[in-house]
């Protein structure tokens, strides 16, 4: 098991992810007019009229929060110590480059999740990669792929590495058995998966913005008490990625693989995630390309921000050997370095609060790919629950390094399907976007109406974007 997990690992990781995962980011980029810095502050205002909801779905902020709630996690507070562990500071560099060409993938492929969108039973929007694939490409085959890659990644290994860290740092922090944190993450977990679509997004619009900002604001204070040292410390990041500084951080070639690894797995841009938790939003302005704009805010807020915030709070403190150091109990070490003993607690409780609620996000994202698997099988998601239970009680016990193994591997063949049906649906990007700016520059609030469009009207569902049909 471990050796194939290690081959699939090398083969994605060791040339072609690497590549495809930069090359789609800067040909979005340049297709886009490089929208991620042209249209910087527009996120903000896109983000400003977001909580405006409708009776059809949940809010573009109750959608951006639970792609949040999945990315921002682990990844944000043990991925990165897992990056500089392994590939130096020099990783913080790249995880910064692959989140900011990033944004433009993530402003495509949630723009088609809109665009693709449909209705389940229940009246919820529901859509994602799958969804795209089978009504944009024409292959139901590429999408029942993506979906069992998905429902693999998310809804079983992702939620392991989860409750991996809150096991941990529940141990570390308070000396809690790993077992019991296991059975109570399953107890709690069950309350909010048997909920529903809208009990996740409630639940992550409240729980979310609250624990990102205490944990942001501790990083600020950190800063703060080490701002004289700031400037060493991106000089440090800046020669260990280009491996310029090889004692502190490893070759470039390690610290590039780990920074894009890790930086995938904390924002999620081009992975095809955060695309099924943008097409449950009923957007305002009711046009495709602004949970676009949403979900790229998303990418900057995980791993410019809140990334960020963990990598200074590692490479400002003062531990001398972390030797046998690894994942949160590094991040946790490194805060206690600076404020105290109270410094481990805080971030066992954020870890939990982030953790969790990616735990109950990664299984909203399954749901949906399951539905598309099979809409009318009840019976496959009440196994489904019990399977995600499962995992949660697997990774409080499991070691952490099959875990991340696991994750990496699982990821990498997730984005690689995404990645691939997004390119080649990149003229509706391209298409839809304009739209969009047209409108913006004609000072309309944006309204698309797929009317004006008959290739793209005949893909798509006509009760949700044709306006002749509304009417």
């Amino acid at each position: 098991m471990t050796e194939v997990i290690d081959f699939i690992n090398g083969l994605l990781w060791g040339s072609v992810l690497i590549y495809l995962l930069i090359g789609t980011g800067l040909y979005f980029t340049f297709k886009l007019g490089f929208i991620q810095f042209r249209h910087f502050t527009h996120m903000f205002s896109v983000l400003a009229g977001s909580r405006k909801s409708s009776s059809e779905g949940v809010s573009s902020f109750q959608a951006l929060c639970t792609s949040l709630a999945a990315r921002v996690g682990t990844g944000n507070l043990a991925g990165v110590a897992v990056a500089i562990t392994a590939g130096g500071p020099g990783a913080v560099f790249w995880m910064w480059l692959i989140a900011v060409i990033g944004m433009a993938t993530s402003f495509a492929e949630s723009l088609l999740a809109q665009l693709f969108k449909t209705k389940d039973a229940d009246g919820n929007f529901r859509g994602g990669p799958a969804y795209y694939m089978e009504k944009g490409l024409g292959r139901r085959w590429m999408g029942v792929v993506f979906s069992i890659c998905l429902i693999v990644a998310f809804g079983l290994v992702f939620n392991a590495v989860q409750s991996d860290a809150i096991a941990n740092s529940m141990h570390n922090a308070f000396g809690f058995d790993k077992t019991i944190v296991g059975l109570v993450l399953v107890v709690f977990t069950s309350f909010i998966i048997f909920g529903g679509l809208r009990v996740i997004g409630a639940f992550a619009e409240i729980v979310v913005p609250f624990m990102a900002l205490a944990y942001i604001l501790i990083a600020f204070v950190v800063v703060a008490m080490n701002i004289s040292e700031l400037p060493a410390v991106f000089e440090l990041i800046i020669k260990s990625a280009f491996g310029l500084e090889e004692a502190a951080g490893g070759a470039l070639g390690v610290a590039m693989m780990q920074g894009i690894k890790r930086g995938l797995f904390s924002n999620e841009a081009g992975m095809g995630s955060a695309p099924n938790a943008a097409a449950s939003a009923a957007p305002f302005p009711n046009h495709p390309a602004s949970q676009g704009y949403v979900q790229m805010l998303g990418v900057f807020i995980d791993t410019i921000v809140i990334c960020t915030a963990t990598a200074s709070i590692i490479l400002l403190s003062d531990l001398g050997d972390t030797s046998g150091i690894g994942g949160i109990e590094l991040t946790q070490h490194a805060l206690s370095s600076h404020v105290g003993d109270w410094g481990s607690t805080f971030v066992a409780i954020a870890i939990l609060f982030f953790a969790f609620t990616s735990i109950v996000a990664n299984y909203s994202y399954a749901e949906t790919s399951i539905l598309f698997l099979n809409r009318d099988s009840k019976v496959m998601i009440w196994i489904f629950r019990a399977a995600v239970l499962g995992m949660v009680m697997f990774g409080a016990v499991a070691k952490s390094d099959l875990i991340w193994n696991m994750a990496d591997a699982s990821m990498g063949l997730m984005a690689l399907v995404n990645i691939i049906a997004i390119l080649m649906l990149s003229k509706y990007v391209i298409i839809v976007a304009k739209d969009y700016n047209k409108q913006l520059a004609e000072g309309k609030t944006p309204t698309f109406d797929s009317a004006e469009y008959p290739e793209i009207d005949k893909k798509i569902n006509s009760e949700i974007w044709n306006s002749k049909f509304k009417k």
